[in-house]
């Protein structure tokens, strides 16, 4: 009896759809989670710039001087001026 209904019970749950979606949905929430990750590793990226931008902010009320990129220094380039025309 008890062998029947095991066999009962494995044909209705063969004969029902409900692992496939379990297996698809189970696929799509990790695909879901991974692409979260990606996006959560940059939302923390730009944090922190805007973090390191706010200091500069603070630092330029101060009166200090920028830290940000240095200023380049005015370098005459060489022309070649003796071309023939």
């Amino acid at each position: 009896m008890k062998s029947y209904f095991k066999r009962l019970w494995n044909a209705i749950w063969d004969s029902t759809d409900i692992d496939e979606k379990a297996e698809a949905a189970l696929k799509e929430a990790k695909s879901r989670i991974k692409e979260m990750k990606k996006e959560l590793a940059d939302v923390k990226k730009a944090a922190k710039n805007t973090v390191a931008q706010a200091k500069d902010v603070i630092d330029a009320a101060k009166g200090n001087k920028r830290r940000g990129k240095k200023p380049t220094k005015n370098k005459k380039t060489k022309t070649n001026n003796k071309t023939k025309k």
